[in-house]
């Protein structure tokens, strides 16, 4: 098993900062990504950004320029900078951790979510 544990999240109002961390521990290998996902009320859950164990990054269009991803691979933790906060970021963000092996998925866990509300 994968645990994550999520910090950062809370009440800022727009146009602020946050930053999430998550820390992974247990089956936890080379040659992995860590992302972040959010899910607002009745909508489904999306990307956010995600980042490999290689420093690779990807990030939603809705974010680019606004949020950073980064990672401490000695820490085996993630972490999302957010910056110039919008309404339209308010959303439970969860932190995913993926194993790849040969190339290929292997496994794949879930934090617990942290809350993340903007107010105008």
């Amino acid at each position: 098993q994968v645990q994550l544990v999520e910090s950062g999240g809370g009440l800022v109002q727009a146009g602020g900062s946050l930053r999430l961390s998550c820390a992974a521990s247990g089956r936890i290998f080379s040659n992995n990504a860590m992302g972040w996902y959010r899910q607002a009320p009745g909508k489904q859950r999306d990307l956010v950004a995600t980042i490999t164990s290689g420093g690779s990054t990807n990030y939603a269009d809705s974010v680019k320029g606004r949020f950073t991803i980064s990672r401490d691979n000695a820490k085996n933790t993630v972490y999302l900078q957010m910056n110039s906060l919008e309404l339209e970021d308010t959303a439970a963000y969860y932190c995913k951790y993926s194993q790849l092996r040969a190339g290929k998925l292997d496994y794949v866990y879930w934090g617990q979510g942290t809350q993340v509300t903007v107010s105008s």
